[in-house]
């Protein structure tokens, strides 16, 4: 096996050709996949026409998989599988259709925030239907030694109630989200556990203040980290083509699902997620203890 690994930006993001991910990998292959990931934090596979079952055995190989916490987005079939798609699903308008549009990295909401995820492209529009990454480590390098003093023990509260594509949702839902996924407090700067590096980590999707501020005196602060961590020369943008396969990093990159395409045309994709180790709190003592992802 002649794997080949080619750099696609400045600031993250490689494509991995010459592997067959239909197939078992042997563990030196495993061990290639695993380094590009750690070192690029975006990968793409190009060509992977595989099944559920397939995604899930590639996705395995790379660490235990998460059930998502919202029970109505699983797979029937495959409960490690959520699709996220425009697409109508019983007559009605699919309730992933409309996520990902702001910068977020997923399951930073949760007490177990994922590794990684693994999403793959079954139905792609003519044209956009774009997914864009950034790099945290480099959000976090640049930032002045004066800035990282003042962020490195701070921590932020992560709030999935706040999600634009949760409000939209009806009055019970949006109540049983809330009550099966209450706020966390996660870290503002974490430390990757592998490459040993620091990284922001915090999202303009559920972050909604600084524990132990109130929003108005968190917004200024906030404000200006969204808006640098998304700086030009920090982000892949990813155009999809039919059967790619992107594995990206949830610890040091985040990204988004601009709405950069015709209503009308369909974009399908399915995705695994890497079950993280635990990390945070809850933000409220007297919260009843989270659920670990699949026991709702």
């Amino acid at each position: 096996m002649n794997i080949n690994i080619r750099p696609l930006a400045f600031g993250l993001g490689a494509e991995v050709t010459g592997i067959s991910i239909d197939k078992p990998l042997d563990s030196e292959a495993t061990k290639m996949i695993r380094k590009a990931w750690i070192q690029y934090q975006v990968l793409v596979f190009p060509d992977a026409e595989i099944s559920s079952a397939q995604h899930i055995k590639f996705s395995k190989e790379f660490g235990e998989l998460e059930v998502h916490p919202f029970k109505h987005w699983r797979g029937a079939e495959h409960p490690e599988i959520i699709e996220v798609t425009n697409r109508a699903i019983d007559g009605k308008k699919s309730e992933t259709a409309d996520v990902g549009r702001k910068w977020h990295s997923d399951g930073a909401y949760t007490l177990r925030p994922p590794t990684g995820s693994l999403l793959h492209c079954r139905a792609i529009p003519r044209a956009g239907g774009t997914t864009w990454f950034t790099n945290m480590y480099m959000a976090y390098d640049t930032l002045s030694e004066a800035m990282k003093a003042v962020i490195e023990k701070l921590e932020v509260v992560n709030d999935v109630g706040i999600a634009n594509y949760l409000k939209a949702r009806s009055t019970i839902q949006s109540a049983e989200h809330a009550r099966d996924n209450p706020a966390v407090v996660q870290p503002m700067v974490l430390q990757h556990p592998e490459s040993g590096r620091k990284a922001l980590y915090l999202n303009e999707t559920v972050t909604r203040r600084i524990s132990g501020m109130s929003d108005e005196e968190s917004a200024g602060l906030l404000q200006y980290l969204f808006r640098h961590s998304a700086r030009a020369e920090f982000i892949y943008r990813h155009s999809w083509k039919l059967n790619d396969l992107v594995m990206w990093d949830n610890r040091c990159t985040m990204h988004l699902a601009p709405a950069d395409y015709a209503p009308d045309e369909i974009r399908q994709m399915y995705r695994t997620t890497l079950l993280g180790e635990p990390r945070g709190r809850l933000e409220q003592a007297n919260s009843r203890s989270a659920q670990a992802p699949g026991e709702a």
